[in-house]
């Protein structure tokens, strides 16, 4: 055990040197030795450990039922992580209000789900809930954001696609001007045009407004195409952190097996 925890030591030293190439070096999020085990004894995460730099997007890949997911979702509090695990600014997110915290720590599931209303009800739901009301401008700004024209603002959500309606609940934890990004198997349900409109808002979002993104996939294609460091989660444990280029450099066996078969 010793053994497999040195190489990740190693792998990881390796890559902060890459980061520090980047210049990339603060931490937006962090997640320190995070361990979830079941009321029935069943470990669903061990010690996971990741840090998540500010500006870039990082992906967390593994085998169905690894607990990639559960990571994703300690993130913003959708469950209770153990004081002392995670940590936002360096600031122990449960610390903070949980309202505001999922205003900052934005999150984009599998499959939208859109309120009642218009589309342009659904953008402005976030910021009326504090008070500010979003102008027909700033709402056509945020579906340009989402690769949707003006004319999407006046539809309902059963009149979208379900393409479009993903894009339209990005446009919509996007109005709350998040600081980072969470998206659970985002594109997984969607057709590949839709796609790569979410994959290219994303990257469009890292380039011109440095958000810091964390993404679960089960597309290792989508994951080289998209971030810029790779966690790999098996068996509710990190066994590999590299770059996306560098994943056939993973030592892991049930990595390299999950690799070769995705």
């Amino acid at each position: 055990m010793e053994e497999t925890k040195s190489d990740h030591d190693a792998v990881q030293q390796h890559l902060l040197v890459d980061m520090d190439e980047l210049g990339e070096t603060k931490q937006k999020l962090r997640i320190s030795e995070l361990t979830l085990i079941l009321d029935t004894g069943v470990p669903i995460l061990s010690d996971v450990s990741v840090d998540i730099p500010n500006g870039l997007i990082v992906g967390i890949i593994g085998p169905s039922g690894s607990g990639k997911s559960t990571v994703l979702r300690a993130m913003n509090r959708l469950w209770e992580p153990p004081k002392g695990t995670v940590f936002l600014d360096n600031q122990d997110i449960r610390d903070l209000d949980v309202l505001s915290l999922r205003r900052k720590v934005g999150m984009l599931f599998q499959v939208p789900v859109l309120f009642e209303g218009t589309v342009a009800d659904n953008i402005r739901y976030g910021p009326q809930l504090r008070g500010k009301k979003l102008s027909d401008s700033e709402v056509t700004k945020l579906l340009n954001l989402a690769d949707l024209d003006s004319s999407f603002a006046t539809k309902n959500g059963n009149e979208l696609s379900v393409g479009q309606a993903q894009r339209v609940a990005l446009a919509r934890t996007l109005a709350n001007d998040p600081e980072v990004l969470l998206l659970d198997e985002p594109t997984s349900a969607l057709d590949p045009i839709s796609t790569q409109a979410i994959e290219d808002t994303i990257l469009k979002l890292k380039k011109t407004c440095k958000l810091t993104t964390v993404v679960v996939s089960h597309s290792v294609r989508q994951i080289q195409r998209m971030v810029d460091i790779v966690y790999l989660l098996v068996d509710g444990k990190i066994v590999e952190v590299l770059r996306p280029d560098r994943l056939s450099e993973a030592n892991h066996p049930m990595a390299r097996r999950f690799l070769e078969l995705s």
